[in-house]
């Protein structure tokens, strides 16, 4: 008899009798125990229904995307040029406007504003592709580099998104990598700031919007950097990040509601259970950023 394909619940596992393919280990991946183990675990969201993206045309969007296992994503300067080349050409073809990003070590983060609904998914699809398939070039390797989707989450333009733009370019700082933003080439403070020109970049009209004159918006914003965020602001882009539920008012949520015809499917209020958020102070402490710490 024909064997039969692998179901979930065996997905993973190493066929001891030789019978049929042994789907995990074979393949472009070759054979990789911790690729058949990933598998195991990704396995068991297939029967998990996956969330829709929250997108809305000319809505700012925060996106976050790890490296797979929390890898390096970038290992020398020429990557990080790389990817910003492919993000620059294919934020042009497809109408995105980037406000803010942070390519970190091991993570990205972007604020961009899509024209259209599928933009944004577009946009990260194929500067993925482009991107990782000249990486496992260079370095003789195989197999994916991020893990599973992005994360994007709307952002109220009003009162919420420069905390975003902020929140972004002192990334570095918070990971204990450089002491003040201005230290790190890889983001985009140093075009916010005035400090080098990034065509990258598009100023967003709450950018715009700290003053009419070039140079004293400059200053503001720099002014505006260079104080650290307030805790209760980086825990609420935390949370969104890990929800994907919008950032801002409740109006502002309501608004999203009624132009995508459907609710967000918003938590019950109430406190946390004891334990249950995530630990911010362990992941300070070691050095890196807690964007992606999971509720536990």
């Amino acid at each position: 008899m024909p064997n039969s394909p692998p179901t979930p619940s065996s997905a993973g596992r190493t066929n001891k009798s030789g019978s049929g393919p042994n789907y995990f280990d074979e393949g472009e991946f070759g054979p990789d125990p911790d690729f058949c183990q990933r598998t195991l675990r990704q396995s068991r969201s297939w029967l998990m229904a996956r969330q829709p993206r929250t997108v809305l045309p000319g809505f700012p969007l925060h996106i976050v995307q790890r490296g797979n296992d929390r890898l390096d994503c970038f290992r020398r300067d020429g990557d990080y040029m790389l990817y910003l080349l492919h993000l620059r050409e294919l934020a042009d073809k497809l109408s995105c406007e980037v406000h803010a990003y942070c390519l970190m070590t091991n993570h990205v983060h972007l604020l961009l504003t899509p024209s259209s609904g599928d933009a944004c998914a577009v946009l990260m699809r194929n500067l993925g592709q482009r991107y990782v398939s000249r990486f496992n070039r260079s370095y003789q390797r195989t197999g994916t580099l991020w893990e599973g989707r992005f994360r994007s989450f709307l952002v109220d333009s009003a009162g919420y998104l420069l905390a975003c733009y902020r929140y972004i370019e002192q990334n570095p700082v918070r990971a204990n990598m450089v002491r003040t933003p201005a230290d790190y080439p890889w983001s985009s403070y140093h075009a916010n700031t005035g400090h080098r020109p990034d065509p990258l970049v598009t100023p967003h009209a709450e950018y715009l919007a700290l003053s009419e004159d070039p140079n004293k918006r400059k200053l503001a914003y720099r002014e505006l950097v260079e104080n650290t965020l307030e805790t209760s602001d980086i825990n609420r882009i935390r949370e969104s990040t890990h929800t994907g539920m919008p950032l801002g008012s409740e109006a502002f949520k309501a608004r999203v509601e009624i132009d995508l015809g459907r609710g967000l499917g918003r938590k019950r209020p109430g406190r946390p259970k004891s334990g249950s958020g995530p630990n911010f102070q362990a992941e300070k402490e070691s050095g890196s950023d807690p964007d992606f710490q999971m509720p536990r």
